[in-house]
């Protein structure tokens, strides 16, 4: 489903589709559409939506922090199959976290993130003018870290106990990507 917002960005990958996702698009998308719209559109369930609700209701910025990530849309099937982004994006130190997800099995170890991930990065550096781009990763979590070697982030170290899991604080390893490290 592809509605027109504002100042909406798209990017073309060879298998994608990346359309900007920002909290004044979000605010935007409730403003315009439904609940069954706003669903579809996100390719998310019905507990997904009411996140994205509070989202829109409590607010997700503040006047130095915010986020920006792009939904990934399949060409073939013109439907959402993940995320890819920042959050945490701090605008007066210029770095924020990077995330990422695929929603189905079906999309993993087929190569989309590391398709993806080269024009998010470039798009973060050079449009965001951010410096810094951390990640958090479990230890445990291979494919992922095995993705930010693939693009030269460094393991810093790791931040105890700062993720909770199933209601369990666990640990992540910091990795980070410096802007003038960062090439294509």
């Amino acid at each position: 489903m592809h509605v027109k917002i504002n100042d909406q960005i798209e990017i073309n990958t060879p298998r994608l589709l990346l359309r900007s996702v920002t909290p004044a698009i979000i605010h935007e998308l409730f403003n315009k559409l439904g609940k069954a719209q706003i669903i579809a559109y996100f390719g998310i369930d019905k507990g997904s939506y009411f996140l994205y609700e509070k989202m829109h209701v409590n607010g997700m910025e503040t006047f130095r922090l915010s986020s920006f990530y792009f939904l990934l849309i399949d060409k073939k099937t013109d439907l959402p199959i993940g995320d890819c982004g920042f959050h945490t994006w701090n605008k007066v130190h210029n770095r924020a976290e990077l995330f990422y997800t695929l929603r189905d099995d079906i999309h993993k170890q087929k190569g989309i993130m590391t398709e993806v991930l080269k024009f998010v990065l470039d798009y973060g550096f050079n449009e965001l003018k951010l410096h810094r781009i951390e990640a958090l990763v479990a230890d445990t979590n291979i494919p992922s870290i095995k993705l930010l070697k693939r693009f030269n982030f460094s393991k810093e170290g790791t931040m105890r106990e700062d993720y909770v899991v199933n209601g369990k604080n666990e640990d992540s390893d910091c990795y980070s990507l410096l802007k003038w490290e960062w090439s294509i």
